[in-house]
């Protein structure tokens, strides 16, 4: 991760904005630059935000549709990161040193620093294992003084929550009976699935997972909450970590374990693959014993079957999707390779 000397980002005067008929067509919160002082290049539309080229380098326009509050202890968590050489997206004070600006029409935008790169290829050994260093780095950088208000939610109160949502899933197939590829599957397996699912919660409830929630709490450990291959740019100046936004105070390794199980989804649950991932990241930010428990607790728990359960069950049920039925299957395929993965990643 490249250190970095220069404070944080600031901007400049705007010029060549479009006209005003252009603005309001195609405006997306272009037009709140006039509260910052820089000078647009070319802008372009990105996964419902704004890239913009400047005299200053790359910035990203969002609307903004959270906490102020919550902002407020993020940018200062950002700057923490920044000012110790990691590249994060930022936040720009507008002219009035708001983290929030607004269009005419009154709707919130936020400006942040971006970066020329690519997303983490979930494929590649490299990419893989740079992005594990660059979370141990960060990790190792994320305490602030506690709030509670954000604290993570209780892992146990969450697979208790997911258990009953499992149960309550089972039972309206059941009692509307099968009618399609993904509720016919699901009835076949959710037994197994349910069983797992149980285990999980009860070893997590004899763990030291409590010990280790009030170590995190002590030491201010906050949690990226969404550190996954999207939100890691591969960059010239090294790694950049984007997507704070689901942030929280916490059990670091939870991010670990969300970064990992992704990847190791999509490499059919390689053992190698998971333990080299542990050992790159302990190399940096050792990984405590209670830590590795959790970990292996978290990794036993049916976490994409319940996700596409609930997605089933959220979603229309007159009509259930190819590609999630297709993901469901994916899904029974790998379950042996996931739970022999659970039995000897972590001996």
């Amino acid at each position: 991760m490249r250190m970095l000397h220069n404070p944080l980002p600031c901007v400049h005067k705007i010029e060549g904005t479009k006209n005003e008929g252009e603005m309001d067509l195609y405006d997306y919160g272009l037009s709140t630059l006039a509260q910052y002082e820089l000078t647009v290049k070319s802008t372009a539309r990105t996964r419902g935000a704004l890239l913009c080229q400047t005299d200053k380098g790359i910035f990203i326009i969002r609307e903004f549709k959270g906490s102020e509050k919550k902002l407020q202890k993020q940018q200062e968590l950002l700057a923490r990161l920044w000012e110790q050489g990691c590249l994060v997206d930022v936040y720009i004070p507008n002219k009035e040193e708001s983290l929030i600006s607004y269009d005419k029409d009154g709707i919130p935008y936020t400006l942040q620093q971006w970066f020329q790169g690519r997303e983490c290829d979930a494929r590649s050994r490299e990419d893989i294992f740079s992005s594990v260093r660059t979370l141990a780095k960060i990790h190792k950088e994320m305490h602030l003084d506690l709030e509670s208000d954000y604290m993570e939610t209780s892992l146990e109160d969450e697979y208790r929550r997911h258990n009953q949502e499992l149960k309550k899933i089972r039972r309206f197939i059941r009692k509307k009976g099968p009618s399609c590829t993904f509720e016919k599957e699901y009835l076949k397996h959710v037994e197994w699935f349910l069983e797992q699912a149980e285990t999980a919660s009860e070893l997590l409830e004899y763990s030291s997972y409590q010990k280790l929630r009030e170590e995190a709490k002590k030491k201010g450990n906050i949690c990226h909450g969404e550190y996954n291959q999207h939100n890691v740019l591969i960059t010239g100046q090294g790694n950049a970590v984007t997507g704070f936004s689901h942030w929280c105070y916490g059990i670091q390794t939870g991010d670990l374990y969300r970064f990992m199980r992704k990847i190791l989804e999509k490499s059919n649950w390689n053992i190698q693959t998971g333990r080299e991932m542990l050992n790159t990241y302990d190399r940096i930010r050792s990984i405590s014993k209670e830590e590795i428990e959790n970990l292996k607790i978290r990794f036993s728990y049916p976490d994409k079957f319940w996700k596409l359960s609930n997605y089933y069950y959220t979603h229309s049920k007159a009509w259930v999707s190819e590609k999630n039925t297709e993901k469901f299957q994916t899904l029974i395929r790998q379950k042996e390779k996931w739970e022999r993965f659970c039995e000897e990643c972590f001996r």
